[in-house]
């Protein structure tokens, strides 16, 4: 087989991985042949590169779609020397009459289409990367299942035209005294809304906990740093910090800022032919949860630049670099908001600017802080 390279196709589900193999000698008319199905399991992925080894394919590369089986087999092929990548499905070629979709044709056309250079990587975390990820995400959706909660509740009361008429917030403590003294006429509909508080007190010490614990391994976590300095950042305090290092990981990765743009799906889609340029809404390509951060921090700058006591205690102890990237940030961001609102554009799409400018000066930041950090001794 010489030095071509063997590129290996799989689709992957939790039951098990269908392979093709394409071979590369040099011609993308070579045939693409399915290899078979085999179990999904660390030995049956071990004997396949064994088996391929011993029929003269020296030089492997497997791909596979990104997915509910994670980076797994990712990781065991790479201890063992094998070339592999994880695909970004949203990125594969779609030709508009490919009706049928099996996962022997799915692997068949991963083998074929990464042999012509045609796939596109994701970046694989480690696995530290990967922990802290879960753990911000598992907070993530304990947030959002209190939420749920929160709307039955209020969904409840509507229904029987109940309505809050006391001072202060809603779920503030007044308004959880308040949801306590409520009695219905009929005992089902009490036990409901019982069962719903006790729901929603659960779902919110968990949300403590998950905090606590976020804060108790961030010092340990490699992007500490990092996240430390994106807080000085108007906007962008702990939480928000963590969730966006946590699901975009390294940014520096990135030669320059519209990469990270483009890869959060901030950038505009445009279709254009001839000499009209037409430009349309976000792309929303990426990872949406990181946008979403971005977006919600980016409603920060819709008022005037200021130094507030809580932005200066987190700039506490960052550098002066880091400092000077922050209000540089604050007296464009802010002054940007104001300009695309005075025009006549909507608020929603004024900060979605602003986002995307956002992430530009966090990328300055990560550099800052890559670019200052000490060199360990070899």
């Amino acid at each position: 087989m010489g030095n071509f390279i063997t590129h290996i196709g799989m689709d992957t589900d939790k039951k098990g991985y269908d392979i093709a193999i394409a071979e590369g000698f040099g011609s993308d008319n070579q045939e693409v042949r399915s290899w078979g199905r085999i179990p999904a399991n660390p030995e049956s992925l071990r004997k396949l590169v064994r088996q391929l080894r011993a029929k003269g394919h020296t030089r492997l590369r497997f791909v596979y779609e990104a997915g509910p089986c994670g980076y797994t087999p990712y990781r065991q092929l790479k201890a063992e020397g094998v070339e592999c990548a994880v695909i970004a499905p949203s990125m594969i070629p779609v030709k508009p009459g490919e009706r049928v979709k099996t996962n022997r044709r799915d692997a068949i056309k991963l083998a074929r289409l990464d042999r012509s250079g045609e796939l596109t990587e994701v970046n694989v975390p480690e696995e530290g990367d990967e922990a802290m990820r879960d753990l911000v995400r598992g907070r993530g959706a304990s947030v959002e299942a209190a939420t749920r909660i929160k709307l039955q509740i209020k969904g409840l009361l509507l229904r029987h035209g109940l309505t809050y008429t006391g001072t202060g917030e809603r779920w503030s403590w007044q308004y959880r005294i308040w949801l306590k003294t409520i009695k219905f006429e009929h005992p089902a509909q009490n036990f409901v809304l019982q069962e719903w508080l006790v729901a929603l007190s659960e779902a919110e010490t968990r949300v403590e906990r998950l905090t606590e614990q976020i804060k108790e391994l961030l010092p340990k976590w490699r992007m500490y740093e990092v996240v430390k300095a994106l807080q000085a950042l108007r906007g962008v305090a702990l939480l928000s910090a963590v969730g966006v290092v946590a699901e975009v990981g390294d940014m520096t990765r990135f030669k320059n800022p519209r990469e990270l743009m483009a890869y959060l799906g901030l950038v505009p889609s445009e279709h254009s032919t001839g000499e009209k340029r037409r430009l349309g809404s976000i792309t929303k390509t990426g990872n949406i949860r990181a946008r979403q951060t971005l977006v919600e921090s980016a409603w920060a700058y819709s008022k005037r630049p200021q130094l507030t006591r809580a932005l200066q205690a987190r700039q506490k102890g960052l550098s002066g670099e880091v400092i000077q990237i922050s209000w540089k940030a604050q007296v464009r961001l802010c002054s940007r908001y104001k300009k695309l609102t005075s025009r006549g554009k909507s608020t929603r799409k004024a900060v979605v600017a602003v986002a995307r400018e956002l992430c530009a000066f966090m990328w300055a930041i990560a550099k800052a802080v890559e670019t200052n950090k000490p060199q360990q001794a070899v």
